[in-house]
């Protein structure tokens, strides 16, 4: 929940967050890029029946693919639909994907997926650059973020 205890809104065009990240990763650095889909597939993300909390993406040859994301079938399209989790080709210029391939070759770091949208007609995926934080990361930053409350909660009396 973001601030006040409102739910955070999805920026226009969004289709599917994935706020898991935020909570499992550093995220460093963000990229966009477009989505090989088929027609089936763009309808089904259109209607939002998409999920990519366990997604993840790698450059392999050259280029560069998006596992683990489950895009529904599309349910008029029963005989051309293809399966829900397939491997998916990310769209990118090579000096792009040359530069993701020598910073995922680091060690610890990854393409985690952080959202799917659309620009214009276009099905777009903003990738980010990721290092996995450790247990302990996660509670100390459930500590910081449970102290704030207290203290907003605290200042939020004193004022009434």
């Amino acid at each position: 929940m973001a601030k006040g205890g409102k739910k955070r809104k999805a920026a226009p065009g969004d289709v599917a967050t994935n706020r898991k990240a935020g909570h499992r990763y550093h995220l460093l650095e963000r990229i966009e890029a477009g989505i090989q889909l088929a027609g089936p597939e763009v309808k089904s993300l259109r209607a939002g029946k998409v999920q990519i909390a366990d997604g993840w993406a790698e450059v392999r040859d050259g280029e560069v693919w998006l596992h683990g994301v489950h895009i529904a079938p599309y349910g008029p399209a029963a005989r051309e639909n293809l399966p829900p989790e397939r491997p998916r080709k990310l769209l990118l210029h090579r000096r792009e994907i040359e530069r993701l391939l020598g910073r995922t070759s680091e060690r610890g770091l990854t393409l985690v997926p952080t959202r799917i949208y659309f620009k214009g007609p276009w099905a777009k995926v903003e990738l980010a650059l990721a290092r996995g934080k450790e247990q302990r990361d996660r509670r100390r930053e459930l500590k910081e973020r449970d102290a704030r409350r207290e203290i907003e909660r605290a200042l939020a009396d004193r004022r009434r």
